[in-house]
């Protein structure tokens, strides 16, 4: 029986019951965790929000890029004491093990950005987490920048030292951390936002959810469109991605350990999750056909071709029922698969054969969808949003 009592927020409620069935002990914590922001770093982020912003985003960026030098950092021992205390790598860290994946990435970058895309992102914005993209309209006002950060983010922690405390890949996990908190903040204080019925915005529970997504659902959709790694690369992988939603302030308790634990937390997450309503099918649509906008692409005709095309990848990887769920085109799925592996190793031979060729086809293309990832002229930003409508939000 769960001790939960009425704390549960009310859309829970059925998946709880449901999930509780199979994993009680899990159930128990996930929903536990739909109700947790992250209190440290929701205190800073008030903190610096209480600051005039040109000071903000001064005193963030002295404390991600010199913190033991930054005499600005010394008068603000809030956030001074924020930063050293990620500076406690724990028990588990072993920079060392990250170099498989970092080769496995690399060799395979395509596919991990194809199977980002077409898979583990629209499975994200299944759950209830598309409520906050929903109303704050990140990917519908500046759709394009929002996809190329975050390609930004996986790239850096995937290159050798990323992930170490100078690393780019550190600074932009803790970035993600901060630009959470501020998003959970504004959007408390939203009319918009339901709380009884959702839980707390961008909760602990979700990004425990997306983290267990992003490393180990990335793994088997690779797999589907024809990537290869080894066991060493597989567990090294996971374990780069377990460091960087340690930064990110997922709670240990919620935080996978390995690869099977977050197989276990994505499904007994994903039933105590309500099935997909509107927001999650806007967010998963805007997510496709922000493909050709990615890539670049202004004709009409080409744009459409390659949306649709990367609809029937999509269907292939997060299977029929979700696809119909999230309102999907009816589209035929066999062969697309086995086609695109197929694909995908005949452009690899052509690339090493001949460096110089360019592919124009339509996998090619979406293989290539985050190839360009978002790096601003002044490094990271560090300015976060100041309005929860990203239209009307100050650029960050």
């Amino acid at each position: 029986m769960s001790t939960l009592g009425t704390s549960i927020p009310s859309d829970y409620v059925p998946g709880y019951a449901r999930a509780r069935e199979i994993d009680p002990a899990l159930a128990d914590r996930y929903i536990s965790y739909t109700t947790v922001g992250d209190p440290e770093a929701d205190a800073v982020v008030a903190y610096l929000n209480s600051l005039p912003r040109a000071e903000s985003v001064e005193l963030t960026r002295q404390a991600m890029d010199f913190p033991d030098r930054s005499e600005l950092l010394r008068q603000h021992p809030l956030v001074r004491d924020f930063i050293a205390s990620l500076n406690d790598e724990p028990d588990w860290l072993d920079q060392e093990a990250f170099h498989a994946a970092y080769r496995m990435f690399h060799h395979n970058s395509r596919l991990v950005l194809a199977g980002m895309l077409g898979g583990v992102l629209v499975e994200g914005f299944s759950t209830n987490i598309s409520k906050s993209f929903f109303i704050t309209g990140r990917l519908r006002d500046s759709g394009v920048r929002r996809l190329r950060q975050n390609n930004r983010h996986m790239v850096e922690i995937f290159m050798p030292g990323g992930l170490e405390r100078r690393g780019e890949g550190w600074k932009l996990s803790v970035r993600v951390r901060l630009i959470h908190a501020r998003v959970r903040n504004l959007l408390l204080d939203c009319e918009d936002w339901d709380a009884d019925a959702w839980g707390t915005p961008v909760s602990a529970a979700h990004l425990a959810l997306a983290i267990s997504a992003f490393s180990a659902r990335l793994l088997r959709h690779m797999a589907a469109l024809g990537a290869s790694y080894s066991d060493e690369e597989r567990e090294s992988f996971m374990q780069v991605w377990r460091y960087s939603g340690y930064l990110m302030g997922i709670p240990e308790p919620v935080l996978f350990q390995n690869e099977q634990d977050a197989l276990r937390m994505f499904e007994i997450g994903g039933i105590c999750e309500p099935p997909a309503d509107l927001e999650s099918i806007v967010m998963a649509h805007a997510l496709v056909r922000a493909a050709a906008r990615v890539v670049g692409i202004a004709d009409p005709e080409q744009s459409r071709k390659l949306t649709s095309y990367v609809y029937r990848v999509s269907r292939s990887l997060i299977g029929g029922e979700l696809a119909d769920e999230l309102k999907y085109p009816h589209t035929p799925t066999w062969g697309v698969l086995p086609w695109f592996r197929l694909q995908s190793r005949y452009e690899r031979l052509i690339r090493t054969l001949w460096p110089n060729n360019q592919t124009h086809s339509y996998i090619a293309q979406f293989s290539d969808l985050f190839t360009a990832s978002q790096y601003d002229d002044t490094g990271i930003s560090y300015r976060l949003p100041d309005h929860p409508y990203s239209e009307r939000s100050t650029w960050y």
